[in-house]
């Protein structure tokens, strides 16, 4: 019974631990990070996000913060229909991620 609450007390703490990672970011804390400077303007990462897919439309965007990093995260309808997730760095618009959403 003691291994028992062990192990559950052990994988509670882990999954907290992966929670605790990342978290998305409000629209008032959004806009605190690009004022002072530390994410890019949104009109730029969208920018980057569509010169990926041209042609394409903004569907939904996300801002969040993992590991320390800032990562806006934006779905794209290509021309053709297909759904794309695109990650960028928000500190300078790199994109990491590319690829089409199931």
């Amino acid at each position: 019974m003691k291994n028992l609450t062990v192990l559950l007390a052990a994988v509670a703490l882990t999954a907290t631990a992966g929670v605790a990672q990342a978290r998305d970011l409000g629209p008032d804390e959004a806009l605190k990070l690009r004022d002072a400077g530390t994410i890019q303007s949104f009109e730029k990462l969208n920018e980057a996000a569509l010169a990926e897919h041209p042609g394409g439309k903004l569907e939904d965007t996300e801002l969040e913060e993992e590991y320390g990093r800032y990562l806006y995260q934006v779905e794209v309808r290509d021309a053709q229909n297909r759904k794309w997730d695109v990650e960028l760095d928000a500190t300078n618009g790199t994109i990491l991620k590319n690829h089409q959403d199931d």
